[in-house]
């Protein structure tokens, strides 16, 4: 198979996924007609939401006359094709797909173009876009850059993407098992910790599946839990504090996680934690919103009808995830008008609807509001509550927060989870190297 693929027009098209009613006359028609033949160069991930928007993406031709070229990769692949492409004078890329955490060292790079001048160019901005109907968290958290603390919504943050394949935290059950053992989910973090052993017990499956592999993967599972129990990576002076009693604490939650879930979780990346939930493995999960395309879907899951979903369970206070995809216009883009054409349709309210009915994951309020919506997706009501706990600081989206993350936090955390090393010794060992790090970026002195 080619890697780079031609989105085909004949056949297979979204058009019955899609509804009535899309404006696609007078204004409409004119902002892409300048445009039609021209072709966007699409860098996106081996990723379900983007696999669901491959299922919509011939409706964008065969209603503009734009043509789009997909380059799908492995995320671990995806950055340094992205690198390499836009540092060239003219790229091979018109509009990347980026994950959260490499805004930061995007723009810091001078790689990414601001989107709100194109939100306002009447040439091409669609005037039913409504972009306040967007999720404000997942707006801001995906795509601000240069605010407080330099990813930030406050003064002096712009907007360099737009939400697409957002995401946040919450916990998913095995309804029927718990209702055959007599089991509730948890509320809170004291009940959590209870929980683990008494449903590995009962069940005799894996308590609550994890992400665990080294790097990144384990860092994202245990800020999964240092975040509700009141904890951070930097004070307001960027000094590390994440080795305190809270950061020990969470990684000793989170090797508890790993010793009463399934078998592996050390080795588990995102996939991998998905697949031992939907494969009936474990009877809990703690993680992306994702996972609301992939439970009723026959040809992953063997658990459809049989999940409920609750709030992530609180510790000092509810705190949920922040993270994510967007799609970012390059600065050497060869065609980056058309591609702007391309990211507001994808994020535009019928799109919206139609790649969540498709498998993936909404971006706005009026999807997850929608009667209809939640009538097929009952789980958009507990997310409604959960947007409300989304902590935009879950993570230091700082350029040097992919070093950080793989290279030193995300050794500690694989040395506490595979048993190498008690959970303080880990966190304290890895201390003096964030802390150079840090010097190293201008933001500690001496």
């Amino acid at each position: 198979m080619k890697r780079r693929t031609l989105i085909q027009t004949a056949g297979g098209t979204a058009l019955g996924l899609l509804g009535a009613g899309l404006p696609l006359v007078g204004l409409t028609q004119d902002r892409y007609a300048k445009y039609k033949g021209q072709t966007v160069v699409m860098s996106i991930p081996a990723h379900p939401h983007y696999d669901a928007m491959l299922k919509i993406l011939p409706e964008f031709t065969k209603q503009t006359g734009i043509k789009v070229e997909t380059d799908r990769l492995a995320m671990a692949r995806m950055k340094d094709k992205q690198l390499l492409e836009m540092a060239k004078p003219s790229g091979d890329y018109d509009l990347c797909c980026y994950v959260v955490m490499w805004k930061g060292e995007y723009v810091k790079k001078n790689l990414i173009r601001e989107i709100e001048p194109m939100l306002k160019n009447a040439a091409l901005a669609d005037p039913e876009y409504d972009f306040k109907d967007l999720v404000k968290p997942y707006v801001e958290n995906i795509g601000l850059v240069g605010g407080p603390r330099g990813y930030l919504p406050g003064p002096g943050a712009k907007l360099y993407g737009l939400p697409y394949g957002a995401e946040t935290s919450i916990l998913a059950y095995r309804r029927d098992l718990f209702e055959k053992h007599g089991l509730k989910p948890p509320t809170n973090y004291a009940e959590f910790e209870k929980l683990l052993p008494v449903v590995r017990e009962k069940t005799g499956i894996g308590a609550l599946t994890s992400r665990g592999q080294a790097g990144h993967q384990c860092v994202h599972a245990w800020l999964l839990h240092l975040n509700p129990m009141g904890g951070g990576i930097f004070d307001d002076k960027w000094k590390p504090y994440f080795n305190d009693d809270t950061g020990v604490k969470a990684l000793k939650f989170l090797k508890l996680v790993s010793d009463t879930g399934p078998i592996g979780i050390p080795g588990f990346g995102q996939g991998e934690m998905i697949t031992s939930f939907l494969q009936g493995q474990a009877a809990m999960y703690l993680d992306s919103t994702l996972i609301f395309g992939q439970v009723n879907n026959p040809q992953v899951s063997k658990i459809a009808g049989q999940v409920s979903y609750v709030l992530h369970p609180k510790g000092s206070i509810y705190a949920s995830q922040s993270g994510g995809l967007g799609l970012a216009i390059p600065k050497n883009a060869k065609n980056p008008d058309a591609a702007f054409l391309l990211m507001q349709w994808l994020t535009s309210k019928a799109q919206d609807k139609a790649v969540t009915r498709v498998g993936g994951v909404p971006s706005r309020v009026s999807t997850i509001a929608d009667r209809e919506m939640v009538l097929q997706y009952p789980e958009f009501i507990t997310l409604r509550q959960q947007i409300d706990y989304i902590d935009l600081d879950w993570r230091p989206i700082i350029a040097e927060w992919d070093e950080i993350n793989i290279q030193a936090l995300g050794v500690a955390v694989s040395e506490a989870l595979t048993g190498k090393k008690s959970a303080e010794n880990a966190l304290n060992g890895m201390v003096p190297k964030v802390t150079e790090i840090m010097k190293r970026g201008g933001y500690l002195k001496g």
